[in-house]
């Protein structure tokens, strides 16, 4: 069975990672679309860059938790028949074990430079504008889709959606495209959709099957049942 899983924020809000979109979802009084646009940047390229400096600093105190473990098993079983597609740029996935994870957002500990157009892995900060690794100049910003910019990998992820066999979503509104739009673009495929997330999302209508719970409940409880035949 070919499984492709989509997981948005509500995976990682359960090992405490801020949704930016809940009502507490300000930082320093900022709007996150204010800080996460390609004119933000280069309006005040140092306020961007602090408020990725800090969301980068906050993975050191969070840890995977029973969804992100669950998926690992899954892969386990599964292979490279599961492709697990991220709107989250943390790296819980990860340190929970998967291998086969694609960031359409992109990653935080990643850099890129607008320079050279080069990556590099980045764990610390650029607040204080590093040069590049590969070019010398001082170009680096995060490695991150901004509001307005095209996810990553769009055509890798539209082929894995029509070759599957089941398409998963965990822990997402339906309110960010083109994400929100892959249920379809799957269903138009003949792909069996499931949605499991806290509350319906504005797409839950659309899948076949939607479940509401915490994703460290309804994750693991999926999983076992795909591992089981069911």
């Amino acid at each position: 069975m070919r499984v492709v899983v989509l997981t948005g924020a509500g995976i990682s809000a359960e090992s405490g990672v801020p949704t930016f979109r809940d009502a507490d979802g300000l930082w320093e009084g900022h709007r996150v679309e204010d800080v996460a646009t390609p004119e933000a940047y280069a309006a005040q390229p140092a306020v961007v860059h602090r408020f990725y400096d800090a969301r980068r600093a906050a993975l050191a105190g969070v840890e995977p938790n029973p969804a992100h473990r669950a998926l690992a098993r899954l892969e386990e079983h599964l292979g490279d028949d599961l492709l697990v597609v991220t709107q989250n740029i943390d790296d819980l996935h990860e340190r929970a074990g998967s291998t086969r994870v694609l960031h359409m957002h992109g990653e935080l500990l990643s850099a890129l430079c607008r320079a050279c157009e080069g990556r590099v892995r980045w764990a610390g900060d650029l607040g204080d504008f590093p040069d590049c690794p590969s070019c010398g100049v001082s170009a680096l910003r995060p490695d991150v889709v901004w509001f307005g910019e095209i996810p990553y990998q769009m055509d890798r992820i539209q082929e894995a959606l029509e070759r599957a066999d089941l398409f998963v979503s965990i822990g997402t509104s339906g309110a960010v495209y083109p994400a929100a739009g892959f249920v379809q673009y799957a269903s138009g495929h003949g792909v069996r959709t499931l949605e499991l997330n806290l509350q319906p999302s504005e797409v839950s209508r659309l899948f076949h099957e939607a479940r509401q719970g915490l994703a460290g409940e309804l994750v693991p409880v999926w999983v076992e049942e795909v591992l089981a035949g069911g």
